[in-house]
């Protein structure tokens, strides 16, 4: 048996081999991309061809692709009033965006406090549609941004669905996709997506790189950091070449396992909720009567606390989380249960599992032994309660 799980996989990915051995050979790579010369020429094909390989992941051609630091500045990029469709150039005038959003979502951009408006999700954690048509009145040049996947509890959302009520009423759909790469399907076409974020350490590439996908036609009037023409104007500054080269490397393993990946891990999954539940009868599993992840558990027992239970499973060489990685190490109520309608106390014992596709099952094993430790003590505990 390791001596750690690793079971935080949607906080950030381990490299895969192919991400590392690109990154190297990037960094041995001289020139600037934007140089005329021999050097630079290399280390430019080095970038397109990961333009390339993200672009096929998705399913679009390369000149859609524009590459950031991650995924919060892909999001940031995208939330703008000043988006173009074609010879359309008017401002949207209305943000509205899920009550479960990753933070760089929910800040809503650089959209006014005012023109921002959030849409609810039922009680299963999926966004609320009826709550969606409604609130897209007529007229309202909208934009609309609605994750993939929750990076909590792993439910996916129904974005063609949304893509379609979005579209009828003349809007535009931002899709904040983190999460999906390597574990469902992310082709823009399929979701009806116009605007798609993507981050290249979820799916094993490295950490400072990420991609703002856009349908054809539409072109960012208002770039986060001007100064250079790179990135055809849409993000100044000399690029990441290292990071970009793992990217891109990644997106083409993913993309290229994907469908065995996903089984394996769902298997897992499944092994791992019915070994919490065989010990804990009364556990809870957020969104586990709708579609998620394959590779998400997002679980709590009554009378846990998981700053606790995650300093345990740490102590027992287990990783796994709270919820988000984003409140730099902080243990904090949880947005999205709270959207979803969950008792206070029970969000506050909420944990989450995250596998990915080198998870073993005896990392599956070494995390069922910590529970049961963990649920041992607490069982002791609600007994001296009741005592």
């Amino acid at each position: 048996m390791p001596d750690r799980a690793y079971l935080d996989w949607n906080a950030t990915a381990p490299m895969r081999p192919e991400a590392r051995a690109a990154c190297v050979e990037a960094l041995n790579l001289v020139g600037n991309p934007s140089s005329v010369h021999a050097e630079g020429r290399a280390v430019r094909r080095v970038v397109e061809t990961a333009r390339a390989q993200v672009a096929a992941l998705v399913g679009v051609d390369p000149a859609q692709v524009i590459f950031t630091s991650g995924g919060t500045e892909a999001n940031m990029l995208a939330l703008t009033p000043l988006i173009e469709d074609g010879a359309s150039k008017l401002p949207r005038d209305l943000l509205l965006v899920s009550a479960i959003e990753h933070p760089s979502v929910r800040h809503g951009g650089r959209f006014p406090r005012t023109q921002i408006g959030e849409v609810p999700v039922t009680a299963s954690g999926r966004v609320d549609l009826a709550a969606l048509s409604r609130m897209l009145k007529p007229g309202a040049r909208a934009l609309v941004s609605i994750m993939l996947a929750n990076n909590e509890t792993g439910v996916v959302q129904p974005i063609s669905e949304v893509a379609r009520i979005v579209h009828e009423a003349g809007g535009l759909l931002h899709v904040d996709a983190v999460q999906g790469p390597g574990r469902v399907p992310v082709a823009i076409t399929d979701l009806g997506a116009d605007l798609v974020s993507l981050s290249a350490h979820k799916l094993g590439g490295s950490k400072g790189a990420g991609a703002l996908i856009l349908r054809e036609g539409l072109h960012i009037a208002d770039p986060l950091i001007r100064g250079g023409g790179q990135e055809r104007g849409a993000r100044a500054g000399t690029e990441n070449v290292a990071a970009i080269a793992g990217f891109g490397a990644a997106a083409k393993a993913a993309a290229a396992s994907l469908g065995a990946d996903a089984t394996r891990m769902a298997q897992l999954r499944d092994r791992l909720e019915a070994g919490l539940k065989a010990r804990t009868p009364d556990v809870i599993i957020f969104g586990a009567e709708t579609t998620r992840l394959p590779n998400t558990t997002l679980f709590a027992a009554p009378g846990m606390k998981a700053e606790t239970a995650v300093i345990a499973f740490d102590l027992e060489g287990v990783a796994v989380s709270s919820g988000a990685a984003c409140s730099s190490g902080k243990v904090q109520p949880s947005h999205v249960l709270a959207a979803m309608g969950v008792d206070k106390a029970l969000a506050q014992a909420a944990v989450r599992v995250s596998l990915g596709p080198s998870t073993t099952g005896s990392e599956v094993e070494r995390f069922q032994k910590a529970w049961n430790k963990l649920s041992e003590s607490l069982g002791k505990e609600r007994r001296g309660l009741a005592a």
